[in-house]
């Protein structure tokens, strides 16, 4: 048997096949399942005991010759292919590739978030999938509150107690229990809710929401802050404060910038007053504080969340939401290439 393997080496040396088929052909007669190699182990089983070592030798240094003269074959005709292609035309001008541009949601999101990074927030993500607890229950929603309601809430089918997060605010359930103030954290992410999909309004968007607590934070540091944001992100220096309500926080406000009424866009947009409505505020209700095991006695702090879709329709002056969803090249290219 020695010697027959002896002589399919030689064979496997002189062999010079050169198109991709007949590579391939060389490759099934020696090492397929009906090959050469397939029935010679199993001739090596009527080898005699004290032959097996040096026959399986030689049938070891066979497949890798074999398998060797393949690799060798396939990379000389792929370099036969490369110098018999089409030679390369350095006198044609250069076309140009076009480049990707950036999503105007991502060119807002990272804005905000660089904004709110420069005086100490870091980011904290969560689940989108999430459980009643983290999005209702442990932000101080009421078992009759509206927003439980089919009509407003992606529920998972078969669980009522998993579903698709309405807010943001489940991630601050989440880093309340999972670490301990001070916290001074951002939350960007998408939120789903059950509403038609108008110019307005989508069943997906994006919020980014902000939490600080520690001790002795008060109503001005809110305040302040979120005057921060409205100069460096708008440019605008007065803002407003307007009684409002959510649960989570106590008291609740809404936040309008002064906008203006230099143009007729600015007219339109802020229904003639001067003022836009940009996100809403509050001190984190004790009762929110509590459920994380956070003695309200001791800290205190502020929430703020808004739309970055909205935010950005007023950056950029975009009259229908549903631009940002349709992902047309058109109306992307205006926002400039990827840096």
């Amino acid at each position: 048997m020695i010697d027959k393997i002896d002589q399919l080496l030689k064979q496997v040396e002189a062999a010079t096949p050169v198109t991709e088929e007949e590579i391939e052909q060389f490759r099934i007669e020696y090492l397929g399942r009906k090959g050469i190699l397939k029935a010679l182990a199993g001739e090596f089983k009527e080898v005699p005991g004290e032959q097996k070592r040096d026959v399986g030798q030689a049938l070891n240094a066979l497949k890798q010759k074999v398998t060797a003269k393949v690799e060798e074959l396939k990379a000389g005709a792929q370099r036969n292919a490369l110098a018999s292609g089409p030679a390369l035309d350095l006198t044609r001008p250069h076309g140009g590739i076009p480049l990707g541009a950036r999503h105007p949601i991502s060119v807002v999101r990272r804005e905000i978030i660089e904004i709110f990074n420069r005086i100490g927030f870091t980011v904290a993500e969560g689940p989108e999938v999430e459980d009643d607890w983290h999005v209702f229950s442990g932000l101080n929603f009421p078992p009759e509150h509206p927003a439980r309601d089919m009509q407003d809430t992606f529920f998972v089918e078969g669980d009522n107690d998993l579903l698709l997060r309405t807010h943001t605010s489940s991630v601050q359930v989440r880093e309340m229990n999972k670490r301990r103030p001070p916290i001074r954290i951002v939350m960007p992410g998408r939120v789903f809710r059950n509403e038609a999909v108008s110019a307005r309004s989508h069943c997906a968007f994006h919020q980014i929401e902000g939490l600080y607590i520690d001790k002795e934070v008060s109503f001005a540091d809110l305040k302040q802050t979120l005057l921060y944001f409205a100069r460096e992100f708008f440019g605008k220096a007065k803002i407003r404060l307007r009684p409002s309500y959510f649960p989570f926080t106590e008291p609740s406000a809404e936040m309008d910038v002064y906008w203006g009424l230099e143009t007729e866009t600015d007219y339109r947009i802020t229904k003639g007053t001067g003022w836009l409505e940009v996100l809403g505020c509050g001190m984190v209700d004790p009762n929110v504080l509590q459920s994380s095991d956070i003695d309200p006695a001791v800290y205190s702090g502020f929430a703020f969340g808004m739309g970055i879709e909205r935010i950005a329709m007023l950056r950029y002056q975009i009259g229908d939401l549903r631009m940002f969803f349709e992902n047309d090249v058109r109306f992307l290219d205006q926002f400039g290439p990827v840096s």
